[in-house]
């Protein structure tokens, strides 16, 4: 069975995937940290999402794992963008989830400008809660929150600045259109992270790509409505 790898993103980390376990029916989920997060949240942290790609990449060789389907969510989204355009050979299929082409987040609930402004003043473990509320259609009220802002609050101050920096300084606009693995994009309507015109271009330039929008979600939708997000993942990976 093909491995399907889960790309947390900005603030995440493996254990937001917990409610996915049901997808390892169709194969084995590989959950990495990134740099400078969840349980890596000691690591030297990374400041592109090129560089991230790579690490992703590397930790899979290391593994012994060569073709594998990828979903990432929100900049893991990007960082899978980049691993494509590294290693297209290896992806089966694709799944672009909460994201979008390009890294400064037109539409954003704040600029990234304004949110590394905000952790350098309020610091880490408050900016990853307020970020991490924004997450979800309920903020702070909904049922996940708190395990999710626990995770997001292992990240220091090093790595939320580092990843903001790798998500404004990148694009992947120019790659889209040479993505040949079938690919899914996938999007709450109350996302407030990444608005509509960023997932609608990753939907129509992408080649051979299917869209679901999933209706009450804001951007946590694998967290507010696992069963429905479990069931569009399945089905995108098991018609072959």
């Amino acid at each position: 069975m093909i491995p399907l790898v889960l790309v947390h993103g900005f603030m995440g980390g493996s254990e937001q995937w917990k409610m996915q376990a049901p997808l390892a029916d169709i194969g084995p989920l590989v959950t990495p940290d990134l740099p400078g997060f969840g349980q890596n949240a000691g690591a030297p942290p990374v400041n592109s999402i090129g560089g991230f790609a790579d690490w992703v990449l590397q930790g899979l060789l290391d593994q012994g794992i060569e073709r594998f389907h990828l979903l990432g969510h929100s900049m893991g989204g990007m960082i899978v963008q980049e691993m494509m355009r590294r290693s297209p050979e290896a992806v089966d299929r694709l799944i672009l989830y909460g994201t979008g082409p390009v890294g400064v987040l037109p539409g954003r609930f704040e600029t990234i400008e304004t949110s590394m402004k905000r952790a350098a003043e309020d610091g880490a473990p408050a900016t990853a809660r307020r970020i991490s509320a924004t997450w979800f259609m309920r903020g702070e009220q909904a049922e996940e929150y708190a395990a999710c802002a626990a995770i997001a609050e292992k990240s220091g101050l090093g790595a939320i600045t580092a990843g903001l920096e790798a998500m404004r300084d990148w694009s992947g606009e120019d790659s889209l259109s040479a993505i040949q693995a079938p690919s899914l994009v996938l999007w709450g309507d109350g996302d407030r992270t990444y608005a509509w015109p960023q997932v609608e271009t990753l939907w129509k330039t992408v080649p051979n790509c299917e869209l679901a929008v999933v209706p009450g979600c804001a951007h946590a939708v694998h967290l507010e409505e696992p069963e429905i997000f479990n069931r569009l993942i399945a089905k995108f990976l098991s018609d072959m």
